[in-house]
């Protein structure tokens, strides 16, 4: 029964983090002005708003299919520390007046992925060795 619970909270929890993933790429793959603001006050526009548009892909994918659900859960978790650590040191938990949506996204989806990287622990190469 336990497993069972575990699964599906885990596939919810997949599902939400992919979906806010997704919902992004629009945005930075259109150079959405939001988007392009937040590239360039970090210093990356646009090469750094296509790499973690390509990389929040990857991460959406690998979340949503079970045999790489680790995976995709610990790349999530990565961008997702990168952008809350973003907000904290540079941009600040508001952007362009959006109520601190972005930097909660941020902490919903890196939520989501660190549930699913400890549930699929086994999974991630460097971190199954030292997990039993």
């Amino acid at each position: 029964m336990v497993n069972k619970i575990i699964s599906a909270i885990s596939w919810i929890s997949a599902t939400i983090a992919a979906i806010i993933m997704l919902q992004t790429l629009y945005f930075k793959f259109s150079g959405a002005e939001e988007s392009v603001y937040i590239f360039t006050k970090i210093g990356l526009e646009p090469v750094g708003r296509y790499a973690s548009g390509i990389a929040e892909l990857i991460a959406s994918i690998l979340i949503l299919i079970p045999a790489t659900r680790g995976i995709g859960a610990i790349l999530g978790t990565g961008i997702m520390a990168g952008a809350i650590l973003s907000h904290i040191t540079i941009l600040g938990l508001e952007v362009m007046n959006d109520k601190g949506l972005l930097f909660i996204y941020a902490i919903i989806t890196f939520t989501m992925c660190m549930f699913n990287t400890w549930i699929y622990r086994k999974q991630i190469p460097l971190i199954s060795k030292y997990s039993q």
